[in-house]
């Protein structure tokens, strides 16, 4: 469990079963009521970003991702083959997965994986 008193960009939350990335948050301390975090939090799967307001203290589950620097390798089609540079292990990924970011791979690029 980890407090909104613990939050900063590029930590990772579970929030009704999704997976957000913090963007950014501002701890709010109004005049009158209580202090709360003001948040931007991005969907690891969709990639959409949404505004979510958080009472101060308030704890969630931290969600722990597995990041891997991997080398671009080829397209086979509808899938993408990456290689991981530690183990010489490779794995595919479908168009749909990262269909935003097809535009910018280039064969040798070495690219984080989630």
């Amino acid at each position: 469990m980890i407090s909104t008193s613990n939050f900063k960009r590029g930590l990772t939350i579970e929030l009704k079963g999704e997976i957000y990335s913090i963007v950014d948050f501002q701890h709010v301390k109004p005049g009158k009521g209580g202090a709360f975090v003001r948040t931007k939090l991005k969907n690891m799967k969709t990639g959409l970003v949404m505004d979510k307001i958080f009472r101060a203290g308030e704890k969630m589950e931290q969600a722990i991702i597995d990041r891997k620097t991997m080398q671009y390798l080829y397209n086979d089609g509808d899938n993408y083959c990456f290689m991981n540079k530690e183990n010489y292990e490779q794995i595919s990924i479908s168009k749909e997965q990262i269909s935003e970011l097809v535009d910018l791979l280039k064969e040798g690029n070495d690219v984080e994986v989630v």
